[in-house]
Order: structure tokens, then sequence, then C-alpha cells
């Protein structure tokens, strides 16, 4: 199978497309810029849902769902919201034969149709924080798509908050994006770099945004994940007021977060290799493979390594997501290939020898070291194997961003880096837009994020020599 992968030295973009395909996580959908998800690539997003799930209802969120179809006049209320989303919107025009009276936006986000709502729910202090999220889908009019990177439909997670007081939306904002990072970092062993978006990078509408960024193997920057703090621009388009405590009318302060099936991307980009998936044992649909291994037409010991699968796979389907491979139309070596370009963090081969000790074989498929087991402690064998890749995972991630991380002070050499390497370059900027576009102009490499703890740093701006009181982290991105 993996001959059938290209190598990422050899075409990067490729790889990827490759293992999307060979994987079978999606397929090109009829329209273009939309994708079928796979099952195993859904399974993979229902796991990464219901962790996130648990986290956000840990801060009291509530889960609930609002129309597809929004209102064109909804999305005009807030001007640099409908600035910000025209090019991409898809706008329907005809309903059942007929000319609609008012043209329907398809969901691109939901902060309009929402705050609609939330301006009707919300009435005095007692009904704040308002704490919503919903799972559905959106539509964004994409030029250029890849597979879970960027799809004209894609699934997600939206966050909508409100309340009383602006500190209180701040730290509702910085708490979501502490949760998406150390989900990242702790699912999906994927470590983030995380801060502020300058004002020419913010999200539509949105006062300031923060983010999670991630380090990909081509050196790119991928965006895994947002957090808006709204300030009170929606709520004055949609009249959003509460009485407070003071018996005042008053507009209440909002947020808004969101992660996507992107992050389906994010763990093909960071932890696949030139055989195929290597995914964290965490959100593996399959955790454990199983693969009896005898010889043709001798029934008696084929019979004989099923059971003793069976038995190992008994001990362990209670606490880990296990497949046996019995079917008889491939012989075990394309099993083996099949198994590690689907990523299954451990491999068990039982052939008759091994039983004949008592141990089963385990392959890790981090680092594809082989082991033999006890068959009677298999599963404490598992865990412990398991909890060792995915910290594995995390330990190689963390070394390629250290590796592919400097701090730059001459332009030339920004250039060159840039152009020849990539990684994360943490660099000064005099805060100026126009220099920003400059930069990205002439380089390609964008100001990911302003850290969160950067420092009070006098110094040069890497392109135009101004003053700057602190680095910021450049990248190319995706």
């Amino acid at each position: 199978m993996s001959e059938k992968i290209t190598s990422r030295s050899k075409d990067f973009s490729k790889w990827y497309l490759d293992i999307v395909m060979q994987a079978k996580l999606a397929d090109y959908g009829p329209v273009k810029g939309t994708m079928v998800i796979r099952p195993y690539a859904y399974s993979m997003w229902e796991k990464i849902q219901s962790e996130l799930d648990r986290r956000f209802k840990e801060t009291g969120v509530e889960n609930a769902y609002f129309p597809l179809f929004i209102p064109e006049s909804y999305i005009k209320k807030e001007a640099q919201h409908v600035e910000g989303f025209s090019p991409e919107l898809a706008v329907v025009t005809i309903g059942g034969g007929e000319k609609l009276e008012e043209p329907v936006i398809v969901r691109p986000t939901s902060e309009t149709i929402i705050n609609a709502f939330f301006s009707k729910w919300i009435q005095s202090y007692r009904d704040l924080p308002l704490l919503i999220n919903q799972w559905c889908n959106v539509v964004r009019w994409e030029m250029r798509t890849r597979p879970f990177i960027r799809t004209s439909e894609f699934l997600w997670q939206e966050g909508h908050t409100a309340h009383e007081t602006e500190e209180e939306a701040e730290t509702k904002t910085l708490q979501m994006l502490d949760i998406y990072r150390k989900f990242a970092e702790e699912f999906l062993a994927i470590p983030v770099i995380f801060g502020k978006k300058t004002e020419s990078q913010k999200f539509a509408g949105a006062v300031s945004t923060y983010a999670i960024e991630a380090l990909m193997q081509d050196n790119k920057a991928l965006q895994a994940g947002t957090s808006h703090n709204l300030g009170q621009n929606f709520a004055k388009a949609f009249e959003i007021t509460y009485q407070d405590r003071d018996k005042k009318q008053v507009y209440v302060w909002q947020t808004s977060w969101g992660v996507s099936t992107r992050l389906i991307g994010a763990l093909i980009l960071a932890h696949g290799d030139d055989v195929g998936l290597r995914l964290p044992p965490t959100v593996a649909p399959i955790q454990v493979v199983i693969i009896p291994i005898y010889k043709k037409n001798a029934e008696q010991e084929r019979k004989r390594v099923l059971d003793a699968c069976k038995l190992i796979e008994k001990s362990l389907q209670k606490s880990f997501r296990i497949k046996i491979d019995d079917s008889e139309q491939a012989t075990p070596g394309f099993k083996f290939n099949e198994w590690e370009m689907m990523g299954v963090p451990v491999r068990i081969e039982l052939g008759p020898r091994d039983l004949d000790k008592n141990v089963c074989i385990a392959v890790r498929r981090d680092t594809g070291e082989k082991s033999p087991i006890s068959i009677d402690t298999v599963s404490n064998s598992i865990r412990d194997l398991l909890s060792q890749i995915q910290a594995n995972l995390l330990k190689q991630a963390y070394d390629r961003v250290r590796e592919n991380s400097c701090q730059l002070d001459k332009y030339d050499d920004f250039k060159e880096i840039i152009d020849k390497k990539g990684g994360l370059i943490s660099s000064h900027w005099c805060g100026d837009k126009d220099c920003e576009a400059k930069i990205q102009d002439e380089t390609k490499a964008t100001i990911r994020v302003i850290p969160l703890d950067q420092k009070n740093e006098t110094g040069k701006c890497i392109r135009c020599g101004n003053k700057s009181t602190g680095r910021v982290i450049f990248a190319k991105a995706y």
C-alpha cells in the first residue's frame, strides 16, 4: 500500500492527498471544493467532538442548533462582518421554484443569526452569562481547496457567549483559547503556539482574535483554532441589551470561538510519514489490530491461532478500540502494510510459535519497534504502549518545532530562512499594517500570532527598521 503514497521529500502536497485517498479518509464531492468524509475519518471527528464537547460543558457551555439559512439582512447588520465574508458567501435566490423576496445566505458562520435570538432571550443580568455552542456545517465559497484543510463546506463547532462585562468576555475568550491549546497538545499530540492576531488578520467584526497555530512537517503553519472577543459590535448591531444591576439598559459583551474538521488535516500533516498515517491513540478509530498468522490449509493451526486471537480481543475490548483482521483474501504482509498506512498505533501479530511461548508480538506504529508481550498481561502492556506512543508523537512534534524555530533581526536572513527552510521566526515588527502587508508580499510569510507572553523588548522592525516594542511570530501558512 505504501508504494501508492508519494514520499514527502518528493512532493509534500501530493503525499498529503495520497494519504487522504489511500487511507480512505475522504473523497471529492460532485461540487467543486466539497468533500465526502468517509467513515474512518468521521470516526476521528466523532472522537474530537466528544472530547471537546466534554471540555466545553465543564465550563458551563450548552449545545443548541440554529438554522442553516440566514436572511441577507442579518448578514448586512454588522458592517465589518459583511465586508469580510462577502467574497465567500453562497446565496440562495430561488426557493420552491419562485424567486425569494429576500435572498438567503447559506451559513458561513452564525454570529448574525445567533445574535438575533440572543436579542430575544437576554432581558436581564439574570440571563447572563449565556453560553451556547453548536456543532454544524458551514459553507464558504473557497477558490483554492484541499481536503480537510480548506473546503467550501466543512464541519465545525462554534461557540457564542454573552456576558455582563468586558472583563468577563475577555476572560472567556482566553479560557476557550486555552482549552484549544490543551486539547491540541494532550489529545492530538500537536504542540501549538498561541497568541493574538494582528488587526489585518482578525475575524471580521471582532475586537480581537486569538489563535492556536501548529507547525506542520513542511514547516508551514496551520491555524488550528480561533477565539474572538467580539466586544459590543454585534450587540449594538442586533440591539442585545439587558437591564443591569442598577436597572439601566446596557449592551452585552460577547465572544465566539471555533475549530473544524481542519484538525483531521492537521493530524496527517503533523504526524504522517512516507508509509501513511501515524495516529495518536486518543483519536485513532482502531487502537489495536490483531493479525493472526498461520499456514494455508492447516485448519487445526488456524483454529488454534484464531481462538487465541479472540481471547486476546475479549481481554482488550472493554478498554481499547480493537479489531481482528482475519480476512482470508490477503497475506499477513499485505495486512501489515495496510494497517500501517491506516495509522493504527499498535499491531499484534500472533502465530503458533508465539502461542507455544504464551506471547504475542506487539509492533508500534510510531517507531516500528517490535516486542514480545505475555498474553497473560496483554491488557496492561497495551495500555503502557499506547501511553508511550501518545507521548512520543507529542515529543517528536515538539522537537520539530524547536528545530525549526529561530529568532532573527536582519531582513536578508529572514528572507533566506523563509524561502529555503520555513518554520517559525520570531522577529520585531513595528505594528504598521502596511509594513506587515509588504513583508507578506515580499516573502509570503505572515504574522501568525503576537505571543500572549510577548516580552517588552525594544528593537527594530525586521523590515523597515522603525521602533518595535516586541517580537511576533512569522511563518508561511496554509
